[in-house]
């Protein structure tokens, strides 16, 4: 596993050290998700054992034509897929197998909100989406085979949010037609009802989880603010805000207890992000790009994570940071 882990970074870094020949700074194609530029001295060494953390890639394009946010999980520490709506509205998805991308694929149905998505394990993705009934679908795969959709009910307003803390627990937030954050969860199979956690939203919602009995869930409010409320030991706190001014959905990826790493599109169209850790919240920083949408993150084994965003190609394109 370690092997592997470390041929995706070093795969990840080559690729990096590489965009200069492929998509230079001055390139039309770099300017399509990127206007940032880089001196000698921000140039990443490819040799992962002269790499000195913390440190971000560049930003690196998997092609595509996506209309919607994406979204992505990890199912081990070398194996994730990324998720988003295709032009003819069905559900998209290709997969980082440890060792390359697979071509894209689709999974049909009729989308009409961004997807998300939440590992279990390393053998389970379930994936849920906003049907063009505004219900709320589910589509799952366990084991190298996907079951056909699944209506779970509820009238949406956004696409969900879904996150799992454990093999047998499920949770997807919604918004729905008061714009409030609903909630629905699974344990070992059994759904439960909606329930109402309150709050204005005007943004899909976000959601990760550090441990079993943990979730943290960001949306941005009508002041266009990120707002963060989180369950901890079987309670709801109340709903915080967090500054900044998000032009799209905000997203959330946590690699251990006590961190959370939150990605928005600012004003300026570029990536913005805030961590939590040591019990502090950072400032707002940004970093670059030009997004069409808003971000899906997800983490990585080793303190790492990659967000997702659709360029002004409407490819999707991806950058990723080791701790």
């Amino acid at each position: 596993m370690r092997f592997k882990f470390s041929l995706l970074f070093l795969t990840l870094f080559l690729l990096i050290s590489t965009s200069a020949v492929i998509a230079s700074p001055d390139s039309s194609e770099d300017n399509l998700i990127s206007n940032t530029t880089y001196s000698d001295s921000e140039k990443v060494d490819t040799t992962l054992a002269n790499l000195q953390a913390p440190i971000w890639s560049n930003w690196l394009s998997i092609g595509g034509v996506g209309t919607s946010d994406p979204a992505s999980c990890s199912r081990t520490s070398f194996k994730f897929s990324v998720f988003v709506r295709g032009v003819d509205n069905a559900l998209w998805f290709r997969t980082w197998n440890g060792f390359s991308w697979t071509p894209w694929s689709s999974l049909g149905g009729i989308l009409t909100s961004s997807p998300a998505v939440a590992c279990r394990g390393s053998n389970r993705m379930d994936v849920f989406v906003r049907g063009v009934d505004n219900a709320l679908w589910q589509r799952t795969y366990v084991s190298g085979a996907w079951s056909v959709w699944k209506n779970l009910g509820g009238v949406l307003t956004s696409g969900p949010a879904a996150s799992a803390w454990s093999g047998n627990r499920l949770d997807v937030f919604v918004r729905g037609t008061d714009n409030a954050l609903w909630h629905k969860w699974s344990a070992s199979g059994l759904w439960s009802g909606w329930e109402s956690l309150g709050g204005i939203l005007t943004s899909d919602p976000g959601v990760a989880s550090w441990a079993a009995g943990r979730l943290d869930v960001f949306v941005r409010g009508t002041d266009n603010t990120l707002w963060h409320k989180w369950f901890n030991a079987g309670t709801w706190s109340g709903w915080e805000s967090l500054g900044g001014v998000l032009t799209s959905s905000p997203d959330v990826a946590s690699w251990g207890a006590g961190r959370l790493d939150v990605f928005v599109r600012g004003t300026d169209n570029a990536l913005w992000t805030k961590n939590f850790s040591g019990g502090i919240w950072s400032g707002w920083t940004s970093q670059g790009g030009v997004l069409t949408s808003g971000p899906g993150a997800n983490s990585l084994a080793g303190k790492s994570f990659l967000v997702f965003v659709k360029g002004a190609d409407n490819a999707i394109w991806y950058k990723g940071y080791k701790n």
